[in-house]
């Protein structure tokens, strides 16, 4: 039996790989809030949780290169109850991040029918089940449709308007119009008044995550001790680029206060087109931002519930979990988050602006997903001293100490960010105090209990079918 030669990946795959799982459009109006201080809050970022999380993410996926991704890498380190903890938070994070995505993907289909609808809660509601149902039936068909749904959706959908918002903030800049930030060193340098204002920072972290998916295939890489670094290197560079000049682009253009969060991007788009008489690209650029949309979140609906899947095989969820079809796709999960992803919705209908409802959503989805990348650190560490002789095509450098360096900067990134995001946040209608600090501490109090509830009444039955 002729034997499948082994794919080899160059740095330019990486490299496209890395921008399609982390380059998202929905944070830009995050970024545009804070001005040009921006630009030291992503490099800032970027030293102390970017880079740690694409190195030690290659190290962990080379070492155990097995589907399951972070529940394998943390069940090694400390068994399948902590598994389970962490891959419920990968999964409940992004559960969390769909109606804040799929609510861009609404106001963006309202702007190209009726702006007003976007303040319509039930217009945004009904359209986010619809998108959402639609991308779980799709990822139903199994990762050979999805995939192909994703790659052709991040490509013309998130890619290419990333450029064009940069190029259009450049050509505003530099044709004489209005300009509504301070370009300065003063105002490069962060002015912190409360913690409040450090609040979105929450979502400036979160829009990095995601380099642990490319990092899965680090061990198809040739060379990886050369070519991954470098892979590395041009994606930070290129990622933050277009992060930094999507987010210098609209604050540009639409004053700090005018800024929407869900809606900031369209208005640029828009204000820009009108300014210079092309309207019509108005249908076109949002058709992209939809499929954009779209593709991305059909890339985390599986990818996520698939390791829940390998969870329930080892004994942490009832023995319907495993259910999955001809396809091989766990319907059963699939089905699950479907239900969990209406009941969050909710908070649409609760919250006292759609704006509002965007931000608490958004920041509930950050701090679930750094949680769950302090668990992965503290997996890192501990992997490196109970499998010191497993192979490892990338390694993290300077031995333990630099692995014990380069995880207590992450760690200690996402605990501070966390923290930070438990404050209310200052320029943002979140409308009684009380009722969003209840929304915020139960929501995360809940979806982190979870697990070890279920964990806690597990049966002998329970396992692989």
């Amino acid at each position: 039996m002729r034997s499948t030669p082994k794919k080899v990946m160059s740095v330019f795959s990486i490299v496209m790989l890395n921008i399609i799982a982390v380059d998202s459009l929905r944070s830009l109006p995050f970024g545009a809030v804070y001005g040009f201080s921006i630009v030291f809050y992503y490099l800032l970022a970027a030293i102390v949780f970017f880079i740690p999380t694409a190195v030690v993410s290659a190290e962990l996926a080379t070492g155990w290169p097995k589907n399951g991704g972070v529940y394998i890498w943390v069940r090694e380190a400390f068994g399948v109850k902590w598994g389970m903890v962490v891959i419920w938070l990968q999964w409940v994070y992004n559960i969390c991040w769909y109606p804040t995505i799929m609510s861009l993907l609404a106001a963006t289909l309202a702007y190209m029918i009726n702006p007003a609808l976007v303040q319509d809660k039930t217009y945004m509601l009904t359209v986010v089940m619809i998108l959402f149902l639609g991308t779980t039936i799709i990822n139903c068909f199994g990762m050979h449709v999805s995939s192909k749904v994703t790659n052709i959706a991040a490509l013309l959908g998130s890619i290419v308007p990333m450029i064009i918002i940069s190029i259009l903030g450049c050509i505003w800049l530099t044709g004489g119009r209005q300009i509504n930030i301070d370009f300065s060193w003063n105002s490069f340098f962060p002015h912190v008044a409360s913690i409040g204002t450090l609040v979105l920072l929450t979502n400036v972290l979160y829009s990095l995550v995601g380099m642990e998916m490319s990092a899965i295939h680090a061990q198809d890489v040739k060379d990886p001790q050369r070519t991954y670094p470098r892979a590395l290197l041009w994606s930070t560079l290129i990622i933050l680029a277009t992060l930094i000049g999507g987010s210098l682009a609209i604050a540009i253009v639409i004053p700090q206060k005018q800024i929407q969060l869900m809606t900031g991007m369209l208005e640029l788009f828009y204000t820009f087109f009108a300014a210079y008489h092309i309207s019509w690209m108005n249908s076109i650029i949002a058709a992209c931002i939809i499929l954009g949309g779209l593709g991305g979140v059909a890339a985390w609906v599986l990818g996520p519930s698939k390791g829940l899947l390998i969870a329930a095989e080892d004994g942490a969820l009832p023995n319907w979990f495993q259910k999955t079809n001809r396809f091989q796709a766990p319907v059963a999960i699939l089905a699950a988050q479907a239900v969990l992803f209406v009941f969050i919705c909710g908070v649409f209908l609760l919250m006292p602006s759609v704006n509002s409802s965007y931000w608490i959503l958004s920041n509930i989805t950050a701090i679930l997903s750094l949680l769950a990348y302090i668990f992965m650190f503290a997996a890192a560490v501990r992997l490196r001293y109970l499998y010191p002789n497993m192979p490892r095509a990338y390694k993290v450098p300077f031995g333990n100490i630099g692995m014990w360096g380069v995880c207590i900067i992450g760690s200690l990134a996402c605990l501070i960010t966390i923290i930070i995001g438990f404050w209310p946040p200052v320029g943002v209608d979140v409308g009684n105090i009380w009722h969003y600090e209840a929304y915020l501490f139960g929501g995360v109090a809940v979806f982190c209990l979870a697990p070890f509830i279920i964990y806690a009444c597990r049966k002998p039955s329970w396992g692989k079918v």
